[in-house]
């Protein structure tokens, strides 16, 4: 069975969701993805556009079949993964996964903007912790299935004070790493009191060097990637992103949500949280550009923020980046989403 056999009444589909509140509705399509991942292992064939040879990409020393992968934030405690892979991504990030469990923030927390393309989220991390998390990604791997790379996003647990950051994402580490492709240290997530405050270059090295010890002593090493916020003045997001590479990361994502919400078309009183979606899309691109000015081609920027049609997803590329994430235009345009991207990349 073939999970995009639900394409064709994706139109009926979004008009029923979008009128659930939007967690509900996310909370139901993402059961309904973890039945048809338990059920079915979503490998796909050679002949698919998302395994299409002139799309691979060799990065990390992993190689990515396609370079549209899905952001952290749509499957927070990996229960639907092979239900991503089946819907054409080349490359699965799942999170953001804190050492431990905690409820996030309260509801409502996620809010759609239809008039301008954007999600407004203050989830705060909701996940079931690294421990349930690493049993699932076991299991997972057990099952021998995945044909893309998977990536963990390690976040720092609510509780734990900013002075112990750096020990909580090891614990993180600790617990998950020998099941990743690759590793995303988010220092910059809006909902978690004080995260932000961790995109200083001192902060940076210290959480990086923390994961570096277990990390180093994996038989085989994963790569680790820092994820920065659009917010960050230039010249703070490039001093962050040497500070991650002299610590020994592979490079960086570019970027998380905003908390600026200036110039957009629906009312945003009494809101608050990260804007993702198109709004964000010239800001989020710019960063991506200066850094990659900054630090040469070496390091593997992903570039993630305002994607939501194939233009978007073009700009990151012309912009420097090697690959490129979604999360919003998924929810806007539907399970075809990844391939339409991905016909486009190929014209």
């Amino acid at each position: 069975m073939s999970i995009e056999d639900t394409t064709g009444a994706w139109r009926w589909a979004r008009a029923l969701a979008f009128r659930l509140d939007p967690e509900r509705a996310h909370d139901l399509t993402l059961a309904l993805l973890a039945r048809w991942s338990a059920l079915f292992d979503g490998t796909l064939k050679a002949r698919d556009i998302a395994r299409a040879p002139a799309l691979a990409r060799e990065h990390m020393g992993l190689r990515f079949p396609n370079p549209i992968g899905l952001a952290a934030g749509l499957d927070k405690d990996a229960i639907a993964v092979p239900a991503w892979q089946a819907l054409g991504f080349g490359f699965i990030e799942v999170g953001t996964i804190t050492a431990l469990a905690q409820p996030g923030n309260p509801k409502p927390r996620l809010f759609r903007l239809p008039a301008d393309g954007a999600l407004i989220n203050r989830m705060g991390f909701n996940n079931g912790g690294a421990d349930a998390a690493a049993a699932r990604l076991a299991r997972l791997r057990a099952r021998n299935i995945l044909q893309v790379p998977l990536g963990v996003n390690l976040g720092k647990s609510k509780v734990t004070p900013p002075e112990e950051a750096a020990n909580d994402y090891r614990r993180g580490f600790e617990q998950l790493g020998q099941f990743a492709d690759y590793v995303v240290v988010n220092i910059s997530s809006p909902n978690t009191p004080g995260l932000r405050d961790l995109q200083r270059v001192d902060e940076v090295m210290r959480i990086v060097e923390a994961i570096q010890g277990p990390n180093q002593r994996l038989s085989q090493p994963k790569p680790l990637l820092l994820k920065l916020a659009p917010d960050l003045a230039d010249e703070d997001a490039i001093a962050c992103a040497r500070a991650a590479l002299s610590a020994g990361c592979a490079g960086l994502i570019l970027t998380n949500t905003s908390i600026r919400f200036d110039g957009l078309k629906s009312p945003t009183e009494g809101l608050s949280g990260g804007l993702s979606g198109r709004p964000i899309l010239a800001r989020s691109t710019e960063l991506l550009r200066l850094v990659r000015e900054a630090l040469g081609p070496d390091p593997v920027l992903i570039g993630v923020g305002g994607v939501m049609d194939p233009a978007g997803a073009a700009a990151k590329l012309a912009a420097g980046a090697d690959l490129i994430q979604v999360y919003t235009g998924l929810i806007y345009h539907g399970p075809g989403f990844v391939r339409r991207v991905l016909h486009e990349l190929t014209t």
